[in-house]
């Protein structure tokens, strides 16, 4: 059990059934009054985000949540198929699980599946990924003023902003979290 006097951001707690995960924590000590904790919240499973104030000495159980490290197969139709490297078994999700988490994961990548109570609720790709460019029009010279950029479609089929002088066929390191380009390879 962790008390709400406790918290810290990423703990993840179990309160009404849910799972949640601090966002934000603020101990607040009004003038008048007893002190309280104000918090944001993210339900890790729906993705909803709430505010909740709390007495420092309430008590909730802390959440365990597993990091599997699998490797993505391939997709059939809705499903998406996956292996743990260490057992070999595998395992399909639906895309409505999936998400848009593999927008930017090869087959044959590692992924990290996250779970509670060996429930999966998520599946989180590689922070940075290099991926080649399959489809982008060339970029005209004399029309920038300041950094301007073009769209690429990368191997994967997400589309990712570039600057003008990425060509086809370049390598691109691209940040997952955001879907940002960062550099050539």
């Amino acid at each position: 059990m962790i008390s709400a006097g406790d918290f810290k951001n990423g703990l993840t707690i179990e309160m009404d059934n849910a799972v949640f995960q601090v966002i934000e924590f603020q101990h607040v000590k009004p003038g008048k009054g007893a002190a309280f904790v104000r918090t944001k919240l993210k339900n890790i499973k729906s993705g909803g985000v709430v505010e909740k104030s709390f007495r420092p000495t309430e008590k909730f159980p802390q959440a365990r949540i597993d990091r599997t490290d699998m490797q993505y197969l391939y997709s059939d139709g809705d499903l998406y198929w996956f292996m743990d490297v260490e057992t070999y078994d595998q395992i399909s999700l639906t895309e409505d699980q999936i998400g848009d988490a593999l927008k930017f994961v090869r087959e044959n990548d590692m992924v990290k599946m996250i779970a509670h109570n060996g429930e999966i609720f998520a599946v989180e790709p590689p922070m940075f990924v290099e991926l080649e460019v399959t489809e982008c029009e060339p970029g005209e010279k004399g029309n920038t003023a300041t950094g301007a950029t073009k769209p690429c479609t990368v191997e994967t089929g997400a589309v990712v902003y570039v600057p003008l002088f990425v060509n086809l066929g370049d390598v691109l390191k691209i940040d997952t979290r955001t879907g940002e380009y960062l550099s050539r390879v």
